[in-house]
């Protein structure tokens, strides 16, 4: 739950902890807590100011907020006040060098590093985790304040009942998501609102531009170069229709390469930028699939496009 209208995951407004009740009506929920995440500054020690995001959560075992890699042990540490941990890649970003020992400072408020943790590196700005006492001050929110609040039921599939009912109780006060809901509304956000998720589609049309001009000549090159061939066939009797299909065949089994060597390539060159630059890069199934009927599609337009050249085999083709 978070405030109203709140478009992204990273651009959290502020909600009162009061609105824990609101939760807690629902009978379906078994936990709740407060959850703060927002942009800050980090000081360098040669005075540069940094970009970076404050996340505060719970420490406790079970805690809905603290990542996978905040181990017990780094929870513990993080008790004691104005302690953070932060990715081992990001240690250049912040400038410094060993991490573990050494301190920083995010609106003029100086915190010391107490443990590293790999893969949650950012292209925003490196993450800061810390315990709620100290995020809140950095994120100039008050005790009694967070920008969010997260909520578990009894049953995944009964969170966007409460979700629903929040809405409709509350709607012109918060925003109520399942985490699924939230995902694809940050991701929305990103993708259509930012000049990053613009350039990145403006990039993938035309790259899917280009394939299919190149993928188009290729085949229609391929099919013109047959073109006598094509004229034997047709003075054998054979229907063009029969001679479009193998043009078909032929742009299909193009396409299905174009997957067979596409996604490979795709992973290795995934598991290069998380080696090299420690950020994960999630290739969901759903993004696979559709990256497959992309290239199939695009080969089978291609395709069509190069019967055109059909029209002109003749038999008289082959006295010239």
């Amino acid at each position: 739950m978070g405030s109203a209208g709140v478009l992204s995951v990273d651009i959290a407004g502020v909600v009162p902890t009061g609105w824990y009740s609101r939760v807690m009506e629902s009978p379906e929920v078994t936990a709740c807590e407060e959850y703060c995440e927002g942009f800050s500054k980090w000081k360098k020690a040669n005075g540069a100011d940094e970009l970076c995001i404050v996340i505060g959560c719970r420490l406790e075992d079970g805690s809905l907020g603290a990542v996978n890699a905040l181990t017990p042990e780094l929870r513990e540490k993080l008790t004691e006040p104005n302690s953070v941990v932060i990715d081992e890649a990001e240690l250049p970003r912040l400038g410094l060098k060993t991490g573990l020992g050494e301190t920083g400072e995010i609106l003029g408020r100086k915190v010391r590093i107490v443990g590293l943790i790999k893969g949650y590196s950012s292209l925003a700005g490196p993450y800061v985790f810390t315990s709620l006492g100290t995020a809140r001050p950095m994120l100039r929110l008050k005790p009694d304040q967070a920008s969010y609040l997260l909520a578990k039921t009894r049953e995944p599939g009964e969170a966007r009942a409460v979700a629903d009912r929040l809405r409709k109780n509350y709607g012109s006060e918060l925003s109520a998501f399942t985490s699924s809901e939230f995902t694809r509304r940050s991701e929305w956000h990103w993708l259509t609102k930012t000049k990053a998720g613009v350039a990145m589609a403006v990039l993938s049309l035309l790259g899917l531009l280009v394939g299919a001009v190149v993928t188009g000549f290729t085949l229609y090159a391929a099919t013109a170069a047959s073109i006598k061939e094509y004229a034997v066939l047709r003075a054998l009797g054979i229907p063009r229709w029969r001679m479009g299909m193998a043009v078909m065949n032929q742009s299909f089994w193009v396409g299905v390469l174009g997957v067979a060597v596409g996604l490979p390539t795709m992973y290795g060159l995934a598991r290069t930028v998380e080696a090299a630059g420690n950020l994960r890069v999630s290739l969901a199934p759903w993004l696979l699939g559709s990256v497959a009927v992309v290239t199939l599609a695009m080969a089978l337009v291609s395709g069509l496009a190069a019967l055109r050249i059909l029209r002109q085999v003749e038999p008289a083709n082959l006295l010239r």
